[in-house]
């Protein structure tokens, strides 16, 4: 069968596009169309569809309408009446500046497939030409194939290749940079933005060499990062040739925001390896109508934090010290959620579909991030091996191995198979350790871990002039409710958990004191733990008392420090995992006489 597909007829003011879906060598009585659920790379069912209207067929040959019957809530079904060819117009609207959104503003138009294209049950595999008519003088910008140029149409080989390259349609500033040789472009979408163009270029270019040598070589012929520049964060998603990234536009400064910028880049440019090309098999093909479940989302995202982090330290975008703290912040993270001896890893991967995107009150306590564990889980899994094997090999070995036995290849990963490759590439037996922090819900012992690179790691130490009372802890997260105090979650374990707070409670007084959500972790600080109070909330519109004794909080921080006498091997690690001479612990300068 041969696909075609038109969009055009912008009208940007009312946020709406015109598509055409051209159907030849059809050979049955009826075509079903189905409009995806979900996008890869964003694990959660989604209704998509919703912004498909007035969709219609006909003969191509006469334009005579021939019946279309709603089959499901995204499922066409045209009955050809023997028309080998066949026409299906449709309108998209979309005004959702998002990482997989339909965007058509008077500004900047941004198409996503699975939002806007639906494919031919039974024709996946086959190639699909997309013809685009842009409003004058904009620039259609993306990774597809070209095949002409007036009006701009473009090639994807499946379906699949199709979902995977977005298109943008605007006047975008693009910068063009060729690290490792290899042509990338940075599509800057939207106004404003403090970025410094030199200072990006420079950045994305070291990013990209670290990674490519990190992982030995590249797949690429050019890459995009598209970044929409708006107030709002959404984040990124990858894609094979490109990612879309949706931004503040202002984190390009100051110098924290703007290393957040970074970590996303490199996250999502890793992801060109891994989940894109080093795949696992429960996810081929997609099936674009239902959950697709895989144990293995951990390595593909957590794994994925990890090696992006590694990468910014080997381009030197974080110093050793830098990557560290990042390491700690998210052991910080980790450590603030009660989920973590709930769910496993696998678990976690398994179960993304359920709340990871649509987290409810009891998240904390029975789930945790498995971007996070994941990352922590491969820190940990990296400095076991280079320890056992004495520096001959590392996560990286097993990350490289996997690149070139099923990356470069196309085979998947299957279910299982991750632990055999990594005994494999490294010569070690990890089952222990897969079934301990993997397969298991263990308590991750950081400072063990962390003491194979001759480093310790614990709270972070207050500063000796530090005189901030310590506040009592009530095991809540809290929220801004037009000015109050509101509980979004409470803590399993936690004073709060045991005096009954729930989820909704607005919290508006203290021992009859009023607080507000402007003022309330200050006020904490007058009530250290030990200290038996009496909130007042507001329960389902109605006041309760709730007396509970403060706790203690948890540490504020977190960080790794040298020991103070490494041995050879863990220095030997240190600089083989940071690229960086082993240091010992700054001395404190002596106190100055009054």
């Amino acid at each position: 069968m041969r696909i075609r597909v038109e969009a055009g007829g912008f009208d940007l003011s009312d946020h709406r596009g015109q598509f055409l879906l051209e159907l030849e060598g059809i050979d049955r009585p009826t075509v079903d169309l189905v409009l995806p659920s979900w996008v890869p790379g964003s694990y959660h069912i989604v209704n998509y569809v919703r912004g498909i209207e007035r969709l219609g067929a006909s003969r191509s040959d006469d334009h005579a309408p021939l019946p279309v019957e709603r089959i499901d809530k995204a499922r066409w079904r045209v009955s050809t009446q023997g028309s080998p060819s066949v026409r299906v117009g449709y309108t998209v609207h979309g005004r959702d500046l998002i990482t997989e959104g339909v965007d058509i503003t008077q500004t900047h138009v941004f198409l996503n497939a699975a939002l806007s294209i639906p494919y031919v049950d039974g024709h996946q595999n086959e190639p699909i030409e997309l013809t685009l008519h842009p409003p004058p003088g904009w620039q259609v910008i993306t990774e597809l194939a070209s095949v002409g140029l007036e009006p701009p149409r473009f090639r994807a080989k499946s379906y699949d290749e199709l979902v995977d390259s977005p298109v943008d349609i605007g006047r975008p500033l693009v910068l063009a940079v060729r690290p490792a040789g290899i042509p990338h472009r940075i599509v800057l979408c939207g106004e404003g933005g403090n970025y410094e163009a030199h200072r990006l270029e420079e950045d994305v270019g070291r990013i990209v060499g670290a990674t490519v040598r990190l992982m030995g070589d590249s797949p690429l012929s050019s890459y995009t990062f598209f970044l929409h520049l708006s107030d709002l964060w959404d984040g990124g998603l990858e894609h094979a040739t490109s990612c879309s990234c949706v931004l503040p536009r202002t984190l390009f400064a100051p110098e924290e925001r703007y290393r957040r910028f970074l970590s996303l880049l490199s996250h999502e440019y890793f992801h060109l390896y891994n989940v894109k090309r080093i795949r696992p098999g429960a996810l081929d093909p997609f099936d674009y109508t239902r959950e697709n479940y895989t144990r293995l989302l951990w390595w593909m995202e957590g794994a994925t934090d990890y090696f992006s982090d590694l990468v910014l330290r080997r381009a030197d975008v974080y110093s050793p010290a830098r990557f560290l703290e990042a390491e700690a912040k998210m052991i910080k993270e980790y450590l603030a959620q009660p989920g973590r001896r709930t769910q496993s890893l696998e678990e976690l991967s398994f179960l993304s579909w359920v709340d990871f995107y649509q987290p409810y009150e009891e998240t904390p306590n029975h789930s945790v991030s498995y971007y996070t564990k994941g990352l922590l889980v491969s820190m940990c899994l990296d400095l076991e091996i280079r320890a056992r094997t004495e520096v001959r090999a590392s996560l990286e070995t097993v990350m490289r191995a996997i690149w070139n036995d099923y990356g470069k290849t196309g085979r998947r990963v299957g279910e299982d198979e991750l632990l055999p490759i990594a005994n494999r590439a490294t010569g070690l037996d990890l089952g222990p350790f897969f079934a301990r922090y993997v397969a298991g819900t263990d308590e991750i012992d950081f400072d063990a871990f962390a003491r194979l690179a001759g480093l310790a790691f614990g709270p972070k130490p207050k500063p000796p002039d530090d005189e901030t009372p310590e506040p009592g802890y009530l095991g809540i997260q809290f929220e801004n409710a037009d000015g109050l105090v509101r509980v979004k979650h409470v803590l399993s374990e936690t004073p709060g958990r045991r005096a009954g707070l729930s989820a909704g409670d607005e919290i508006v007084a203290i021992n009859g004191a009023k607080v507000t959500y402007a003022g309330f972790e200050k006020v904490l600080q007058a009530y250290p733990p030990g200290t038996r109070v009496e909130l007042t909330v507001f329960r389902r519109g109605y006041v309760h008392p709730v007396p509970l004794t403060m706790g203690k909080p948890p540490p504020t921080a977190y960080a790794f420090s040298p020991v103070e006498s490494p041995s050879e091997l863990a220095r030997r690690i240190y600089e083989s995992w940071l690229g960086a001479k082993w240091e010992p612990r700054a001395k404190a300068e002596p106190a100055a006489k009054v």
